[in-house]
């Protein structure tokens, strides 16, 4: 007996095998189609979760509210939808408003009328800095939940970016925005981020559990942080924990924000993390949570993809984190040790501490890392980019580097060093793009809003010829 050995995959076509496993990670990664593997019905019997840690809802017994939060609010709800129909009572999503990302409203996969005749209402807020639109829904969604009894049932979907559109700061919404803002550039963790957005703040921590009490809140979460810690998704909404104000206090002298504010929004600050520690020493309210998803899930998207491609493949980790540059040069390193024929694939989510004026994102600034990294190594290929499309203020979810990128672009007049340096990745890749097309392959990922978010995947292919 004969066995046919396919062929390596050829460096010809590099750009169709970055396509393909974008492609595989996003399908795989689709928020409805994760959803209903935890969600069932048996007659008026809901199921929530999978065994042997299954719950159970009577639906004659009590009602059933819905609030779905983040960029995957929308396909999370059409899932619950689907299994409830007429027996849902109500319910609010609140997700991103994803209008201008690319400059143009028709990237965005809902349309309007999709709830139609549904007693859902649909509220759109900023990411990842909150707006008064974020603040409305929240509100909307505590008056939805006041008065529910013991019998009832709340869903709650919650997925990336949860911490920005359900919000109900102790402070000025201003104040709110500001210290966001500067955490944002500072290149503090998401952990670190979340630790400071709940403990300032009334829907956070637990906050929507006790909103609903003394209704039961299932948790069904979509997670993009990495190793699934439940407190710091979305800031944890249905997660209830104690004083979380040490810690708080903690992130905001290891970033030195007191010196970034203003005497008065310092002083506001200091009142709020004093009024929080009152909120959370609440009794605990019932709650069931359950992650429904993670990282893992695209990583071996990405490795089926790969390895039907011809690639042997490996996953390295769903626990990568890191400054953005650093983790580029070293998955540079590994791509210049890397056998022909060889696919690894790194899954979580670097940081950028932004110095520059520039304009770009994680997975771009990591790619061009890279590239300089990786500069006359033949035959490699390091590609990154945000399983939501959406890589920091910029219309590209990554971006693609072989060794022949920071040559290609100083062939141009384009100095790779001075945009890293300046933060401006995006531009860089941009720039180039348009300068090179038609001659080389595009250098940005762009996927358009994908109504999800499981972290990002930063995958390493070695080509023989």
């Amino acid at each position: 007996m004969t066995f046919n050995v396919p062929s390596p995959p050829g460096y010809i076509a590099y750009r169709h095998h970055v396509d393909e496993i974008v492609a595989a990670v996003v399908a795989a990664a689709d928020a409805e189609a994760i959803m209903s593997r935890y969600l069932a019905r048996d007659g008026q019997t809901l199921t929530i979760g999978r065994e042997p840690d299954a719950e159970q809802v009577d639906l004659d017994r009590g009602r059933v509210y819905l609030v779905a939060t983040g960029k995957a609010a929308i396909p999370m709800a059409r899932a619950v939808l689907r299994v409830l129909g007429d027996d849902l009572t109500a319910g609010i999503v609140i997700t991103k408003d994803i209008t201008g990302a690319n400059g143009s409203a028709d990237a965005d996969p809902f349309e309007e009328g999709e709830f139609s005749g549904r007693p859902i209402r649909v509220f759109r807020g900023s990411h990842p800095v909150p707006d008064e639109r974020s603040v409305a829904g929240t509100r909307a969604v505590v008056d939805m939940l006041s008065g529910l009894r013991r019998e009832d049932a709340v869903l709650c979907l919650i997925s990336g970016g949860t911490s920005s559109l359900l919000t109900q700061p102790l402070m000025p919404l201003d104040d709110w925005r500001k210290l966001v803002g500067l955490l944002l550039k500072s290149g503090c963790s998401i952990n670190e981020l979340n630790a400071v957005r709940r403990s300032v703040d009334r829907i956070k921590s637990g906050g929507l559990a006790r909103a609903a009490v003394p209704a039961t809140c299932y948790g069904l979460i979509l997670s993009d942080v990495i190793g699934n810690p439940i407190n710091v998704i979305g800031s944890g909404p249905t997660v209830p924990e104690d004083d979380l104000v040490v810690g708080a206090v903690k992130v905001l002298g290891r970033y030195d924000i007191a010196r970034q504010l203003e005497r008065e929004e310092w002083g506001r600050l200091a009142l709020a993390l004093n009024q929080a520690r009152y909120l959370h020493q609440a009794p605990r309210p019932p709650v069931r949570n359950f992650i429904v998803g993670d990282v893992r899930i695209a990583a071996m998207a990405a490795l089926v993809a790969a390895i039907r491609l011809g690639f042997v493949g490996q996953l390295l980790t769903v626990h990568l984190d890191g400054q953005a540059r650093e983790i580029g040069r070293l998955a540079a390193g590994i791509a210049r040790d890397l056998p022909a024929g060889q696919c690894l694939i790194m899954g979580g989510e670097t940081t950028v501490t932004v110095r520059g004026k520039g304009q770009g994102g994680r997975n771009q600034e990591l790619a061009l890392a890279a590239a300089l990294a990786l500069e006359r190594q033949s035959r490699a290929v390091v590609f990154s980019f945000a399983t939501d499309g959406e890589d920091g203020p910029t219309p590209a979810a990554g971006a693609i580097i072989t060794g022949d990128t920071a040559r290609l672009a100083r062939s141009y007049g384009i100095d790779p060093i001075a945009y890293l340096l300046d933060n401006g990745s995006h531009t860089f890749f941009a720039r180039l793009d348009e300068l090179s097309h038609g001659r080389a392959e595009p250098h940005l990922i762009t996927t358009g809003p994908t109504a999800t978010n499981v972290n990002d995947l930063v995958v390493i292919l070695s080509y023989g010829e």
